[in-house]
């Protein structure tokens, strides 16, 4: 149980200071160029330990990867464009709901309605945030909640049709053709410097590789309502990882206004029954 949540714990470490490398990159190669490396780096590193089946494949299986596909690259995207114009701990904050809503829409207790307006009151005292956020990156960033909430719904279904890592392998895949016209338009001076292919490779193993193989084994022998509380975690590592990172600082209204999503999501998790589904534990396959 303890090597679980430990492993569980690198992988959230894992994510947060692989956002913020490719942060600290956007001057230099935008958002849109970052999230490119990260998808076709990750299809390379994957591809090589994971090769999926496309021979055979039926409507079903090619429809449900569409899906989850379709989610992943627009949230990934999104995600980047949220934390270029806000801190990235206010961006994990809001997309986290997503998750929440999730797992708040499969719960059946009216005690849950204190989460949500705990949750509730989180958001709104991120409205009053001094010159923190922007509407564009709170609009970036609800986008990235919404394709996460579709990611952990499609992520079952997928999950019939493709084993393993397939479906991440042909995601990042998906990814990297949708993006490749436009980054080689817009950045292609920039992909010239091979330090930007290391920092790329360096963003596509801490945000993808590591943290899904680590998750993966962590589950294995973890309780699942366990790791959902781990997950509620991320916003908090995200500011401190940012911070130290980047440098980025919170306000003390930014930082209460994360503890009331956290607490949420906690919350959420510990009066779940044991039979429900939380949406934090649907993360197997890929994460912003």
């Amino acid at each position: 149980m303890k090597k679980a949540i430990w492993m569980t714990l690198g992988s959230i470490v894992c994510v947060q200071i692989g956002s913020a490398f490719a942060k600290n990159l956007f001057p230099v190669a935008g958002p849109l160029a970052m999230a490119w490396l990260r998808a076709t780096m990750g299809a390379l590193l994957l591809i090589l330990v994971v090769r999926p089946r496309l021979r055979g494949r039926g409507r079903a299986d090619w429809l449900s990867l569409l899906g989850y596909a379709g989610c992943l690259v627009t949230m990934n995207i999104s995600f980047y464009q949220a934390m270029s114009r806000i801190p990235i701990g206010l961006a994990v904050t809001i997309e986290f709901l997503g998750p929440l809503a999730v797992a708040l829409a499969k719960s059946r207790g009216l005690r849950d309605l204190i989460w949500v307006a705990l949750a509730g009151f989180g958001v709104a005292l991120l409205g009053w945030s001094p010159g923190s956020l922007t509407w564009t990156g709170i609009g970036f960033a609800l986008l990235a909640a919404a394709c996460w909430a579709g990611y952990i719904l499609v992520t079952p279904h997928v999950g019939r049709h493709w084993q393993g890592a397939q479906a991440v392998v042909c995601a990042n895949v998906a990814g990297s053709v949708v993006l490749v016209v436009p980054v080689l338009v817009w950045y292609a001076p920039v992909l010239a410097h091979p330090w930007v292919w290391a920092t790329g490779l360096a963003v596509g193993l801490l945000s993808s590789v590591l943290p899904y193989g680590l998750e993966l084994a962590a589950l294995r022998t973890l309780d699942q309502r366990v790791f959902s509380i781990l997950m509620s975690v991320e916003p908090a590592m995200a500011a401190l990882f940012a911070l130290i990172i980047l440098g980025e600082r919170l306000s003390p209204s930014d930082v209460v206004a994360m503890a009331c999503v956290i607490a949420a999501s906690v919350g959420i998790t510990v009066t779940a029954g044991r039979g429900r589904r939380l949406a934090a534990r649907d993360l197997k396959g890929e994460r912003p």
